[in-house]
């Protein structure tokens, strides 16, 4: 069985034994771990550390940090900056993309409310929604193997997070993207080498992006990729697309 991973938001530090927070110690007694057992901590930061259970009882959860792992130094993230500019689906839809799009590889998650969006989010729901979605990138990366933790944002507004992009986008538009079903360009298309600056992949919810949207979205440097003739749901286009980039670009 693979050693356990867990993050913990606290320095990690060889040789030192530490309290592990609540979440974690439940977390621990779930899988059932008793004291001896080995396990991986790592805080975001690059780089994972090998620990051991001390001690495990009812109050309290003890680990020591043996050593820096050197071997987890290797780079499990892709040779591409990608932020994944996701309108806002609906049930439990949100959360599956989340935690795939964490599993290939993105940097970034802006989660939009769009013009079609069917879940609206604002107040105390929206933060209990955002705080939710930070677990599941934390759970995701310590599934995945991943030792830095993507920024998932704040719900946000299509066109107040538009404004948030520099308006002037490379010339040659290669590291902005929309999906769209009125696309003729498929990923065949893209350059085999990843462009060096920070890439955007933007999609719709349910009902996908307005004729407007997609306006706007093209005025600032965005620029229409297809997945083919067939009509993809949200979540199935959001995660197809970040694949066919990794399989591109080499992620």
């Amino acid at each position: 069985m693979p050693v356990p991973r867990f993050f913990v938001s606290m320095p990690l530090i060889a040789g030192e034994s530490i309290t592990l927070p609540n979440d974690v110690a439940l977390h621990m007694r779930v899988l059932r771990l008793t004291a001896g057992d080995p396990i991986i901590l790592f805080n975001g930061m690059g780089g994972e550390f090998n620990a051991t259970v001390l001690t495990i009882d009812k109050k309290q959860l003890l680990a020591q940090v043996v050593a820096h792992d050197t071997c987890a130094l290797r780079n499990t993230e892709p040779p591409y900056q990608l932020t994944l500019a996701q309108g806002i689906a609906s049930g439990d839809k949100m959360d599956w993309l989340i935690e795939k799009a964490v599993e290939l590889g993105v940097h970034r998650i802006a989660p939009i409310t769009t013009s079609k969006s069917v879940v609206r989010l604002a107040g105390e729901r929206a933060v209990r929604r955002h705080h939710h979605w930070q677990a599941l990138v934390r759970a995701a990366c310590e599934q995945c193997g991943r030792n830095q933790l993507p920024v998932v944002d704040a719900p946000i507004d299509f066109t107040t997070w538009l404004s948030t992009l520099p308006q002037t986008a490379p010339a040659n538009h290669s590291t902005r993207f929309m999906l769209s079903p009125r696309a003729t360009r498929g990923f065949q298309t893209l350059p085999v080498t990843p462009p060096a600056e920070p890439v955007t992949l933007l999609i719709g919810p349910e009902g996908g992006l307005t004729a407007a949207e997609e306006q706007a979205a093209t005025a600032y440097g965005f620029f229409e990729l297809s997945l083919g003739p067939r009509i993809l749901r949200t979540e199935t286009a959001g995660i197809a697309a970040l694949a066919g980039l990794a399989i591109r670009w080499g992620g």
